[in-house]
Order: structure tokens, then sequence, then C-alpha cells
């Protein structure tokens, strides 16, 4: 699984928490943290429907978009590559670091535990 950009993971956040939005309504959620122009968010979407991370439908003649990657594969990737690349460690990381995390509920920690330490071979 490739790892989403810093504003690819901006708009795929948007999407797990409401979906489906159009580009429209993600520029306006998003901007207050990446403080870009709508024309950057829709050619980040565009990116993000080639690389499949996103799924693009039209509904009522209005494009929207739905998250095609996982929340949960996808924080596990990100986890073990912070772990790896950037700490050094060999072994993954505690879940107990994403206690409190407005973006995962209890049982969402529980999957992620279980992804992180049965990552194929330790590799991304």
């Amino acid at each position: 699984m490739s790892i989403p950009s810093v504003t690819e993971l901006t708009l795929l956040k948007c999407l797990w928490r409401q979906h489906p939005l159009s580009a429209r309504e993600l520029h306006e959620q998003a901007e207050p943290e990446l403080h870009w122009s709508y024309s950057s968010t829709r050619k980040t979407l565009e990116r993000m429907v080639e690389k499949n991370m996103v799924t693009l439908h039209a509904v009522h003649g209005v494009n929207v978009y739905t998250a095609a990657l996982d929340k949960i594969e996808t924080l596990a990737g990100f986890a073990r590559d912070f772990g790896r690349r950037v700490m050094e460690m060999d072994e993954p990381l505690p879940v107990n670091m994403f206690t409190g995390s407005k973006l995962v509920n209890h049982a969402e920690l529980a999957e992620l535990e279980q992804l992180l330490h049965d990552w194929p071979d330790g590799r991304q």
C-alpha cells in the first residue's frame, strides 16, 4: 500500500468522517488545515482518483467523492512507516499512542492494534 501524502490524508480524513462529498464540500472542510485554493483541492482529488485513493460518482449532476482507502489500514501503514523510517523501530508502535484520537473509536483501535502486530513480514 502506498502511503498518502499529508494533503491527501487531510482529504481522506474528511471523507472518512462524512461521505460522499463534492469537491467544494471537501475544500471547505479541508481549507482551514490546508490553506490553499479550490483549484488545488480539485487537482489533488483528480490525482487521488488516478491513484485509486478515492472514487468519483455523479449524484444529481454533481461529482462526489468517497474514500477508497480503508481508514484503519491506512493509519496502520502510516504508523508502521513512522515507526520504521522515523523512529528506526523493528517492532510495531504501541496502539496506546492512538488513545484519545478523534479519528478512531475503541473498536477501530483494536483493529488497528491487530493490523500493526500482524503486518506481513514487517514490511510496508
